[in-house]
């Protein structure tokens, strides 16, 4: 939900704010006392070590703040993330679990265990590889790091994180409602009340309903709401200040996503045939608590602990068909007829996150080295534990498993002035991770991965506006287990995954403080590449097997550019725009299916991502945005040379502005472009054969409505 107070900002403000790379507020309700003509709102960088202004941070991240959420009606956080430079996600879902970050990142997950390449954080709390439930709801900015983040995320953040900050406890009191309707029965409710319960305490309560019946038409049960969407998310936040030296921050959620999964058809359309349509199910109870102890004289002492339950459903109609299909009468080639099955496949799985982090974060009059160098030093821990229960209709008992890890860490930062122009970051992360697997095909093992992440930042801040730098970073994920209990035990493991990544970038403040570029030029260098290969192996009867496992089988190198940029053309016109390329390949690489990808493009991994975006504000009451998003096309996947087709989208508002609310109109894929989120090359229709074709499943039509805020 977001309001903002539009006719007492100045344009520039609106503009800068609004604008894709996102200048925006730190977690504070939009001030009503307008800008000057030449001054930049800072962008405070929530999710390292300490906080930071974004154009003065030597990294490439994009922050996403409310403005573009509303900007681009987002829902979701699928729906956000196409702005943002070299990112992208993967569907085989009723939302997208998972995320690329330039060209590296998972797609999907059924039976096996899995380690996310691409972290997610809300509110400090872990919710990587499992994203669905990534809501917009009262969010205040979304931090996209590109790269490794090897010092402080550590092995879930080898190709970057996602960290999502949803807005604080205020210390007057506020409320806001949105309703919102759109198209395909669409309807959501939000309410959000905030404000002081005393002189120590300040609160946030929100609670958001949200319901679609989807894009899909079911023509066998004659339906149209079988891939819904019914979300509920709730959050109530506590800001606590317990003495004048320790405050104390509490976060609880809880998530509902009660989804069905009809998603692929036969005729790579929105029309499917299914007798047994799936779901895709998500309920989380979370909780974060975060103590601040500002009373030692050296450092300041920040414990943060987070746990998380959820109980995740995932399951689908494997043959996306009716029984009867290939009856003949139902099909033209006769050959043919009975040539069908009719089967499902259901994942049921609990998964629990603790994690643990006690941190030292020295303060100004601590500094070490002549008082040149702020550091920061920490303990990290991480219980992860997963319990899945497949029911399959050609399995003769449940297929369960149980997957069990402990993570620790230790890691240091020092943040050193070389000159009033040059600083030095170096970071270091040692992290040691133990895991036990077992399933009910007789697997049952353990294993352990030690690693080591780090970076190396060199920053020369030219002038008040313009700041140089460039890094080095070692990133890491770890290790895993292939659950075929035939594999022989050297195969059954998989060691940890490295990058190195090299990257130099420019930040600059243009035109009298009225545009900005940031730019960033990496080479990213992949050593030991998880991926798929395939091994025969021949038993003493004579006959052999085949067999699909994870192995350290390849080399990648990914380098590319990023860029993104505003300028406030006139009191009356803004444009921004951002763009990322980015080029990939694999080492020597023999896939699965024994093909040679050696030199191959990376999966999910498109050549170039575009958005440009306008804003025009004739009067205080009146704003009007569009804007336009491009992406090349890219391989589905490593199994098989399927390409996605080009993305060519535009999207459009007019929102009509008062003191205390607003009323849009707004549109995304405004001439309802067909493009795919995921695909497949296979055999599955019984009235051809089974002949082998490409299957996609399509991303939203043309989506539209109206959004209604109003503040109190």
């Amino acid at each position: 939900m977001f309001l903002l107070k539009f006719p007492n900002k100045t344009l520039l403000t609106l503009a800068i704010s609004a604008s894709f790379a996102s200048i925006a507020n730190d977690n504070t309700m939009p001030t009503e006392t307008p800008l000057s003509a030449n001054e930049l709102e800072v962008i405070t960088v929530q999710g390292d070590f300490r906080q930071h202004d974004l154009q003065k941070t030597p990294a490439s991240l994009s922050v996403l703040t409310e403005q573009n959420i509303a900007q681009r009606n987002a829902q979701n956080l699928e729906e956000l993330v196409i702005i943002a430079p070299n990112v992208n996600f993967s569907s085989g879902s009723q939302r997208a679990r998972y995320y690329q970050i330039r060209g590296i990142g998972e797609r999907s997950q059924f039976q096996e265990s899995i380690n996310p390449s691409v972290g997610l954080i809300i509110d400090d709390i872990d919710f990587s590889g499992i994203g669905s439930i990534a809501s917009l709801f009262d969010v205040s900015q979304t931090e996209i790091f590109r790269g490794p983040q090897g010092t402080r995320f550590g092995a879930s953040a080898m190709a970057g994180l996602i960290n999502i900050t949803t807005n604080a406890p205020t210390d007057e009191f506020e409320g806001k409602i949105q309703l919102k309707a759109e198209n395909y029965n669409g309807y959501g409710a939000s309410i959000v009340l905030s404000g002081p319960a005393s002189e120590q305490i300040n609160y946030r309560l929100g609670v958001e309903q949200y319901n679609s019946d989807g894009f899909i038409e079911n023509t066998f049960l004659k339906r149209d709401n079988t891939n819904n969407r019914d979300e509920l998310t709730a959050r109530g936040k506590l800001a606590i200040t317990a003495t004048d030296e320790l405050t104390i921050d509490l976060t609880v959620f809880y998530f509902n996503f009660d989804n069905g999964y009809d998603a692929f058809s036969l005729d790579n359309n929105r029309k499917t045939m299914s007798d047994e349509p799936g779901f895709d199910t998500q309920k989380t109870t979370a909780l974060a608590s975060k103590f601040i102890y500002t009373g030692i004289s050296v450092h300041d002492l920040i414990v943060t602990l987070t746990y998380a339950d959820s109980d995740l459903g995932y399951g689908y109609d494997e043959d996306w068909a009716y029984v009867g299909i290939s009856a003949p009468e139902n099909i033209q080639n006769q050959n043919f007829a009975y040539w069908e099955y009719s089967s499902t496949d259901h994942y049921f799985r609990n998964k629990t996150t603790f994690t643990g982090d006690i941190r030292a974060v020295s303060k100004q009059n601590s500094k070490i080295f002549n008082g040149t160098t702020a550091w920061v030093a920490g303990v990290y821990y991480k219980n992860d534990d997963a319990d899945l229960s497949r029911q399959y209709t050609y399995l003769e008992n449940a297929f369960s498993s149980t997957f069990n890890t402990n993570t620790y860490a230790l890691y240091a930062q020092f943040d050193s002035q070389l000159t009033t122009q040059l600083s030095l970051t170096s970071g270091l992360r040692l992290e040691k991770r133990r895991a036990n697997y077992y399933n009910t095909d007789f697997f049952d093992d353990s294993f352990s991965d030690n690693m080591i992440g780090g970076k190396l930042v060199l920053a020369y801040q030219q002038s008040n506006d313009s700041l140089w730098y460039g890094q080095i970073n070692r990133g890491y994920k770890a290790g895993g287990a292939n659950t075929d209990g035939s594999l022989s035990h050297e195969f059954r493991t998989f060691s940890p995954e490295y990058v190195w990544n090299y990257e130099a970038g420019y930040k600059v403040n243009l035109l009298d403080n009225q545009a900005y570029i940031r730019a960033a030029v990496f080479y990213m260098d992949r050593r030991n590449v998880q991926a798929k290969i395939s091994k025969t192996i021949p038993h003493n009867d004579g006959s052999s097997e085949f067999i699909i496992y994870i192995d350290n089988a390849t080399s990648g190198i990914n380098k590319g550019l990023e860029l993104e940029s505003a300028w406030q053309v006139n009191d009356v016109i803004e444009i921004y725009g951002a763009l990322g390329l980015l080029n990939t390949k694999f080492g020597h690489f023999i896939n699965a299916d024994g093909k040679d990808l050696t030199g191959r493009t990376q999966a999910h991994a498109p050549n170039y991502q575009v958005n440009l975006g306008l804003n025009i504000q004739p009067s205080e009451n009146w704003l009007m945005n569009v804007s336009f998003d491009g992406k090349d096309d890219f391989y589905f996947s490593v199994s098989h040379d399927e390409k996605s087709k080009k993305i060519e989208i535009f999207n459009a508002s007019i929102t009509y502005l008062q003191e205390n609310w607003q009323l849009k109109v707004w549109s995304r894929n405004l001439f309802d472009r067909d493009y795919a989120t995921r695909g497949f090359y296979f055999g599955n229709d019984p009235r051809d054969g089974y002949a082998a074709k490409q299957y996609t499943q399509l991303a939203e039509p043309m989506v539209f409505g109206v959004t209604f805020d109003y503040q109190f």
